[in-house]
């Protein structure tokens, strides 16, 4: 058994490379020997979002708080609210972040393909992000 206690490992900002905008990210577990997985908890302000990307082994999604957003290329932007789960396939090109006027946080997990977890591509630009749904039903 091991136990990673709340806050035994730092904050850190998302990278400008990897992200538009404030992102939070707050890690959960990496890979191990013995664990292929990894978790962050990731919090974006508003209209904050990664650049595109791909998981070598997948990821999964689970909305904790606020409203977001999420893209698989060539399918529309779609919202995504707390305890939604989203599963983006290996090699499955997407983004995700906050909704244009709402914070979002979620755990993201992933599994480590010779020795990475993701592939980051270009930003999503802001028209792309311009077609995001803005209702607050």
């Amino acid at each position: 058994m091991d136990i990673i206690r709340n806050a035994s490992r730092p904050s850190g900002r998302g990278p400008a490379d990897w992200f538009t905008g404030q992102v939070r990210i707050d890690p959960l577990f990496s890979p191990n020997e013995a664990r292929r997985a990894a978790a962050a908890l990731v919090t974006f302000e508003p209209g904050a979002r990664t650049a595109w990307h791909t998981h070598p082994r997948g990821q999964t999604l689970i909305v904790v708080s606020g409203r977001g957003l999420v893209q698989r290329q060539g399918g529309p932007v779609e919202e995504i609210r707390p305890g939604d789960v989203v599963w983006f396939e290996p090699g499955e090109k997407h983004w995700h972040g906050a909704a244009p006027e709402n914070a979002m946080s979620h755990i993201a997990t992933q599994e480590e393909q010779d020795g990475k977890t993701v592939d980051w591509m270009e930003h999503v630009s802001d028209a792309e992000y311009a077609k995001a749904p803005t209702t607050q039903g």
